[in-house]
């Protein structure tokens, strides 16, 4: 295999077990959703932001957390139960998938990933969140090694 192709072959790998990575994260934060009271819920994120919103009373991430966290019914609490569930269920699938080079997983994984990135820009339009940004940055290029592989397993591309 050539250099540049190996090195792609590992970004590809790298890439989709931080996407594995960050599947099984969502579903532990799914599950803590389940579990987890809303007045724990809020606890927990003024004990976590305390000290940061001493330090600096308008620190971003620390405000919309505690924000967040203070506008959180058992219904929103639910909803994002399974949205980090499902959304973190699909992923490991998918994962799986494509590192066991499982060809329907390339395609599938494409068209996955380009709904969840529909979704993250929807988002964004109401959130202006920089996280979203990076996260749907980071899934372009996954999509893009997803579809250089595929097309190096098709046999597509020149050696």
């Amino acid at each position: 295999m050539p250099l540049r192709e190996t090195y792609f072959r590992n970004a590809f790998q790298i890439s989709v077990i931080l996407k594995g990575v960050h599947a099984l994260i969502e579903i532990a934060g799914g599950a803590l959703f389940y579990l987890a009271r809303t007045e724990t819920v809020l606890h927990w994120v003024n004990v976590l932001t305390r000290e940061e919103l001493l330090e600096d009373p308008r620190d971003f991430v620390a405000t919309h957390l505690l924000a967040a966290a203070q506008g959180m019914t058992g219904a929103t609490q639910s909803f994002y139960a399974f949205y980090l569930m499902s959304h973190g269920l699909i992923k490991v699938v998918l994962v799986a998938g494509l590192l066991r080079r499982k060809p329907v997983a390339y395609p599938l994984s494409l068209v996955v990933m380009t709904l969840f990135i529909l979704y993250q820009l929807y988002r964004y339009s109401y959130t202006h969140s920089a996280g979203l940004l990076f996260l749907t940055g980071f899934d372009l290029v996954v999509m893009w090694l997803v579809w250089h592989e595929w097309r190096v397993m098709r046999g597509k591309v020149r050696a």
